[in-house]
């Protein structure tokens, strides 16, 4: 069974009365298996987030015939998100740039969050967890190596800490599809390393099927054995990391190309832990 399944999915963002509108998607078709790893790619306003927003049901897509599915069942179909979409969407982990984490709350009450949805509605009123799920959230943050993090703040964590205590939530979750919206972009080396390293365990030990949007080529070519890449709202690539070579995406995107060959970040990390980061 596919983890994902589109059809032709479109998406216009209107431009006012004398505009068009712009075309962020286009007739993507796009299948990705359970338990893959996959990197998307492209440069910016390709189309990865809008994509990525689409897949989970937080947007709608152009009412036209079109659908996607999760896991064998439809989160979209026509341009309308279905109604069982929140029941769907408990399968989805959603890993944001920016966290998403409530900062005034702690690091083991952001991850409970990730329960809510199979708790009963006076435990989610009253934030009374059991100790299963606890012992669930202890064991989570171990796992991303952050477990003497528990009863801090979340405010008072780094950013590559927010972001793995965002992957334990989604463990929490029991979710069995990943989609990450450029987790490493405001991360330093060191940090989106691991941040890396954590989204290779989630698929490797628990089976997960992880979608990671990246604007580094190097990164995706380290982490993820295929890679699907978006320009101007439309599949151009979908294919082997490892057969991306500068020679194909300045074929590809031409001057553009410059923005996921050469960031600093990027290289700073193959510099520092080589062509294998999970030997550092």
């Amino acid at each position: 069974m596919d983890a994902i399944r589109i059809e032709r999915l479109s998406k216009t963002f209107n431009g006012g009365t004398s505009s068009a509108g712009r075309k962020a998607l286009d007739e993507i078709d796009l299948r990705i298996g359970t338990g893959e790893m996959v990197a998307l790619i492209g440069a910016s306003g390709s189309g990865k987030s809008t994509l990525l927003r689409h897949i989970a049901g937080f947007v709608a897509s152009d009412p036209q015939p079109s659908q996607i599915e999760i896991l064998g069942r439809p989160i979209q179909q026509n341009g309308r998100i279905v109604r069982e979409v929140r029941r769907i969407r408990r399968d989805i982990g959603f890993v944001f740039q920016q966290f998403n984490l409530v900062h005034r709350l702690t690091v083991e009450t952001n991850v409970l969050i990730g329960a809510l949805a199979r708790l009963p509605l006076w435990r989610r009123l009253t934030g009374c967890f059991p100790r299963s799920e606890r012992e669930l959230s202890a064991a989570a943050l171990a796992e991303v190596g952050i477990g003497d993090k528990a009863g801090e703040r979340a405010a008072n964590l780094s950013g590559g800490q927010q972001q793995r205590a965002a992957l334990a939530r989604a463990l929490v979750q029991r979710a069995r599809l990943i989609l990450a919206d450029e987790p490493i972009a405001s991360l330093d080396p060191e940090s989106s390393r691991r941040v890396m390293d954590m989204l290779r365990m989630l698929n490797r030990n628990h089976g997960l099927t992880v979608v990671v949007s990246l604007h580094q080529v190097d990164i995706a070519m380290q982490y993820c054995p295929r890679t699907v890449a978006l320009r101007d709202g439309r599949v151009v690539y979908d294919g082997p990391s490892a057969a991306l070579t500068p020679a194909l995406l300045q074929q590809l995107y031409g001057s553009a190309a410059r923005e996921l060959l050469e960031p600093e970040a990027s290289h700073a990390i193959t510099r520092r832990f080589g062509a294998h980061p999970e030997a550092a």
